[in-house]
């Protein structure tokens, strides 16, 4: 993922189902996700690696104030131009090392990016602390492929969490087709850590389609 020359992919990022959400069905499953994961009231969501926008648009839709980061200039002109007129600016810069200086969030919203990136432990504790107290960091993730898989397990990613968050929850994605246009059969998840909570319930796993 790391060679790959994201500003030649971005005219063809939304032809994936759930990179475009084009098809109503599952733009609505992952509007529901969202209205679960994020908060319940507008609040400030910081996108990272947000690509063309697209899960930018759904936060924007139910009332929140975007900010996306992604390092590729012709995706952020494409999610500029998709959330035209809405509460929502985008920024050019590495989602590892957002350009936001000292704003806190209520939620940190990343999607697919985490896998690829150098230090993931270092990365998650910079990340935790772009919260608010009681924000969420939203994590959606997964392990692709059966001969040479990447990506990075639920578990794994719950184990790296530990140190630094206080509630984690996690939320299997793979049996609900509607998410990936389709059926699919390898692993898709979503961790979803809350700032300021007291206890460790890391690894606590959601009920099947949650």
């Amino acid at each position: 993922m790391t060679d790959v020359d994201w500003d030649a992919e971005a005219a063809s990022f939304d032809e994936e189902p759930d990179h475009g959400l084009r098809d109503p069905e599952v733009r609505l499953a992952w509007a529901g996700r969202l209205r679960d994961w994020l908060p319940g009231r507008p609040g400030d969501v910081l996108d990272l690696g947000c690509g063309t926008g697209s899960l930018s648009l759904l936060a924007a839709e139910q009332e929140h104030r975007v900010t996306g980061v992604d390092r590729s200039p012709a995706m952020v002109t494409l999610a500029r131009r998709k959330l035209a007129g809405r509460d929502a600016v985008f920024l050019l810069g590495d989602a590892a090392s957002p350009p936001v200086g000292d704003r806190r969030f209520d939620a940190v919203l990343v999607r697919h990016v985490l896998w690829a990136l150098p230090h993931p432990a270092r990365i998650l504790r910079h990340w935790y602390g772009l919260l608010r107290p009681g924000g969420r960091l939203v994590l959606v993730e997964g392990v692709w492929g059966s001969a040479e898989p990447v990506g990075i397990p639920a578990e794994r990613l719950t184990g790296l969490l530990a140190p630094v968050a206080g509630r984690v929850r996690v939320h299997r994605l793979s049996d609900d087709p509607l998410l990936w246009g389709g059926p699919v059969t390898d692993e898709r998840y979503a961790v979803v850590a809350v700032s300021g909570g007291s206890g460790q319930q890391c690894g606590e796993v959601a009920a099947p389609g949650e």
